[in-house]
């Protein structure tokens, strides 16, 4: 596993330029963002291309349903053009309390079936902007632009990633995506046991075997030179993301019932600390990578065979702005070329 990924969740928009230069200069082979109900990842993308010259960049993830496909497809469109043609788009449908509670967008429970939906449409944006025009009838979404006109489009088709977690939403990508985005909260069991056949079924419905799509995955990788302090970072994000009871099919195939069950009892009271006290060692060992830089150097050898990119992602969750910032600059320091 040669190629490294930097995930950019910094506390400013100056912060998330500033890595992706050092990424850029450090040979990474991509810099991915998200966003959240408090961050538009198309936008502070725009800043991010202007910022850098070689490495790709990509979002992981935007929200697949709280924008219109036209949205997603020019927006994509206006990032690859300003990279010169070095745009990944990563979509995810969200949970249904982040539609809902975030957006006011009402939650389609066929969401895979909608993804396939949204894909198709938006490949057929990008294929006509030669102005032929974009007739769409679906079952979810209904299109009808007359002229399509986009002279200056670097490419017809941007590499379109997906996020899943359960099986119909990477069964789906198996089938449509160029590649997976996946969730931070993978551990390497769950991608063995589970991600990998439920996306070689949806592979082999378009004729494809896994080692078609490009297996990514946002990779907490929490770096000190207190091991200590890496430690508690990481077990922050790992409890952050297990209070999301629509991920718990991660941790009940690791048997984690009393983890996540105290989790979920001090999420009720927003208690980060004592949420991430029930996230034990070896918890950590099977999500993350956290330790010194010469540990985290070693331990990221673990997921080699299981993913093509880690995207290697700064906890944030609890955790001070200055050791956000220090803990990217260490991840640049560490996985440099």
């Amino acid at each position: 596993m040669q190629r490294r990924a930097i995930a950019l969740f910094t506390p400013t928009i100056k912060d998330m330029v500033e890595v992706a230069r050092l990424a850029d200069d450090a040979g990474f082979d991509s810099v991915w963002n998200g966003e959240f109900f408090n961050r538009n990842g198309l936008v502070t993308l725009a800043a991010v291309a202007q910022a850098t010259k070689r490495t790709k960049i990509a979002t992981g993830i935007a929200y697949a349903y709280m924008r219109n496909p036209v949205l997603n497809a020019t927006g994509a469109m206006d990032l690859d053009e300003m990279s010169g043609g070095r745009m990944i788009l990563g979509l995810g449908s969200g949970t249904k309390s982040m539609n809902e509670g975030w957006y006011g967008q009402p939650f389609e429970p066929r969401s895979a079936a909608k993804m396939k939906e949204c894909v198709t449409l938006i490949r057929k944006i990008w294929a006509s902007h030669k102005g032929l025009g974009v007739k769409f009838e679906g079952q979810f979404y209904r299109l009808n632009i007359p002229a399509f006109s986009r002279p200056y489009a670097v490419r017809d088709r941007i590499p379109l990633y997906l996020a899943a977690v359960q099986k119909g939403m990477l069964r789906t990508t198996g089938e449509v995506a160029d590649g997976l985005v996946g969730h931070p909260l993978y551990s390497r069991k769950y991608i063995a046991e589970y991600i990998k056949p439920n996306l070689e079924i949806g592979a082999k419905r378009a004729g494809r075997t896994v080692g078609d799509i490009d297996v990514t995955s946002l990779l907490i990788t929490s770096i000190s030179r207190d091991r200590e302090q890496a430690l508690r970072d990481a077990k922050n994000q790992i409890a952050f993301y297990a209070s999301v009871k629509s991920y718990e099919e991660i941790l009940n195939l690791h048997g984690w019932e009393k983890q996540k069950l105290a989790i979920w009892e001090h999420f009720r009271t927003f208690n980060l600390p004592k949420m991430a006290e029930a996230v034990t060692d070896d918890m950590v060992e099977q999500i993350a990578v956290a330790g010194t830089p010469d540990e985290c150097h070693e331990q990221i050898k673990k997921w080699d065979g299981l993913i093509n990119l880690p995207i290697l992602y700064t906890p944030t969750a609890g955790v001070r702005a200055e050791r956000v910032m220090e803990n990217h600059r260490l991840i640049v320091e560490t996985f440099a070329r």
